[in-house]
């Protein structure tokens, strides 16, 4: 049941109302976690093999060639051991749209993620790679938590969990700028440019690109993250950022940096690119990289059932 509540003069105040909703058992949370933390490890997804095969036939370098190949095989001798596509399984970021009209009973939402992670780093045999006190000890917290969480409240009752194990290869040369609007849209293009250059090799190309334009400081990043999540090459809503994606993926696979560094013409499978409004003065891009594991499994619960 959930409360609501009116305002009765009568009463002298506030009064409960009591109205039928949907309530998610906290263990539920917790397994369903646990299997995103395992799956998203073992298991590349459909599109990103397809892309990785079409990428064979673009590439002009032997190397290069090579080397896509060897992500593909990579990946079905993965999932086919059962164990995971990287030895880097990242930190665990997940992103929640919790229904308005749906409890938690039993615990609460961030325990019950926290909680999943934890299991689902150790039963998977995943690397542990939070460490405490990030500027001193640097101690391995060794269950991988925290996991860094973002929480939306949506309309309904159900509760999806995107989960993306992130690495810190891609991760660490993701980039923000604080730029102004007279950079534009050739100022926003060279950035992009200039931080894959800087990149090279080290993110593990070839990869997807997550851009983040507007909002502040703090959103826009979260935005560029966001992108990561959009399926493979999907079409933008806005025709004119479709068309800057397109342009942004011809000009970074001219420079020549190819698969995993090593030369050649597929250094990125996509550009996403994720906007919203922000101030009259400023122009805030982020730019968060992924590799070519591009690791993310969702799920959706409701009261009576659960489907990914």
């Amino acid at each position: 049941m959930l409360v609501e509540g009116k305002y009765d003069s009568d009463e002298g105040g506030f009064v409960a109302i009591m109205k039928d909703g949907k309530t998610l058992d906290y263990t539920r949370i917790v397994q369903a976690v646990k299997v995103l933390c395992i799956s998203s490890n073992y298991y590349m997804s459909d599109e990103i093999m397809v892309s990785l095969a079409q990428s064979i036939e673009k590439e002009e370098s032997s190397l290069g060639k090579e080397i896509l190949d060897q992500l593909i095989q990579n990946n079905l001798l993965a999932a086919s051991k059962h164990v995971p596509i990287c030895q880097d399984t990242g930190v665990a970021v997940v992103f929640v749209e919790l229904g308005q009209d749906l409890s938690i009973a039993g615990g609460n939402l961030q325990d019950a993620i926290q909680e999943g992670v934890r299991q689902g780093y150790k039963e998977g045999f995943l690397r542990m790679s939070m460490v405490s006190d990030p500027l001193f000890e640097r101690k391995n917290t060794s269950d991988n938590t925290p996991a860094i969480i973002h929480s939306e409240i949506v309309p309904g009752q159900s509760l999806k969990i995107t989960l993306a194990p992130k690495g810190a290869g891609s991760e660490n040369m993701s980039r923000l700028r604080m730029m102004v609007p007279s950079d534009g849209i050739e100022g926003l293009k060279s950035f992009v440019l200039e931080t894959i250059r800087l990149a090279s090799g080290n993110p593990c190309p070839p990869l997807i690109v997550g851009i983040g334009v507007g909002g502040n400081f703090e959103q826009c990043a979260l935005l560029s993250k966001k992108a990561l999540m959009r399926p493979l090459g999907s079409k933008n809503p806005e025709e004119r950022l479709t068309q800057l994606e397109q342009e942004l993926l011809e000009e970074i696979n001219q420079l020549g940096i190819g698969p995993m560094g090593l030369g050649g013409r597929i250094t990125a499978l996509a550009v996403h690119i994720e906007t919203m409004p922000c101030h009259i003065a400023s122009l805030p891009v982020a730019i968060n990289l992924q590799c070519h594991a591009a690791r993310h499994k969702t799920v959706v619960l409701s009261e009576g059932e659960a489907g990914e």
